[in-house]
């Protein structure tokens, strides 16, 4: 099955415009009650099936038990996907200075099994006083060095992303994006102006988007998602219903569901290369990449983006 791709960036390979995040298969408990570590892996291998042909991971999903499980699922098969992975800065990772970017890449070669990585990225800005010029050029090393195909970042604002241009360039842009949380348009249509692809994470809004979740809905202890302060607060999951019900004929009228509608719209953002969606459910994995074949038209995306301003980024 063949996926629409798009190139990452001016340099970077070509992307389906839907990829897979492995965060859910690392950090399970996060997501209220695991599933069976077998079905997480049968969830990653389904990428295999569906014609999306790269995963995002993460050194500190799961404490490296994401990119254990990637490497399960790919296991014969790792030349037919492209893989991406993270360095995190200290305490959660390995850290931001030099000799520490390069150990946290060599063991998660050989947590990925494998001998390159297709995109290394900097999971979130350094707050222990690394300066990332000190980072970015560790990082431009490994490209050097065939480690690491292309590099980039991730939660970056603009000026620390300049400041790394001036080093080398910036392949890539993580952030998250999403019908619910628009906020950072402007600097993700700066980044394609600049050939830096973006990878848009929480495209689904970790759920609130696929038109699975209620009012009612009840999340297990431990669930990120109980939080206060994130899209489910009180009052915010009201809104964000509110977006997903005004979604749903049009989803309608165009045959697919309310998740494919909102990946479509985020990949077809200006700037935006590819929306990572994630999935411990097989099934969710198909679906996902069926939305890589969605076409919106300007009347669509215009009848989308009216229907934003009921949503939580603008109450």
């Amino acid at each position: 099955m063949g996926l629409r791709t798009a190139k990452l960036g001016s340099n970077g390979p070509e992307l389906s415009v839907v990829g897979f995040g492995a965060w859910e298969a690392g950090m399970a408990a996060d997501w209220g009650t695991p599933p069976p570590e077998d079905q997480v892996v049968r969830a990653i291998a389904t990428v295999l099936e569906t014609g999306i042909n790269w995963i995002d991971t993460a050194e500190v999903y799961g404490d490296g038990t994401s990119e254990t499980l990637v490497a399960r699922a790919l296991r014969g098969r790792r030349d037919e996907v492209l893989i991406a992975t993270k360095v995190a800065p200290r305490q959660e990772g390995t850290g931001f200075r030099a000799e520490q970017v390069r150990r946290a890449c060599e063991k998660s070669l050989k947590r990925l099994s494998t001998d390159r990585i297709d995109l290394y990225q900097l999971h979130w800005p350094d707050s222990t006083g690394v300066p990332v010029e000190e980072t970015w050029a560790a990082m431009a090393s490994l490209v050097e060095e065939g480690l690491v195909g292309a590099i980039g970042v991730s939660n970056f604002d603009q000026g620390l992303i300049e400041r790394c241009h001036v080093i080398r360039h910036v392949d890539s842009l993580q952030q998250e994006f999403s019908m619910l949380a628009p906020q950072d348009r402007e600097l993700i249509r700066w980044c394609g102006d600049q050939g830096i692809g973006v990878l848009a994470y929480g495209p689904l809004a970790y759920g609130l988007l696929t038109g699975a979740i209620t009012a009612d809905t009840a999340f297990d202890r431990g669930d990120f998602r109980r939080g206060e302060t994130s899209l489910f607060g009180k009052g915010r999951r009201e809104r964000s219903l509110a977006v997903v019900d005004a979604m749903r004929p049009i989803a309608e009228r165009l045959g697919i569901v309310v998740s494919q509608l909102a990946l479509a719209w985020t990949f077809h953002q200006p700037g935006v290369t590819s929306a990572i969606a994630g999935s411990r459910n097989p099934d969710h994995v198909r679906s996902n990449a069926e939305a890589g074949d969605v076409v919106l038209d300007r009347a669509t995306l215009d009848e989308l983006d009216r229907i934003l301003e009921l949503g939580p980024a603008f109450a």
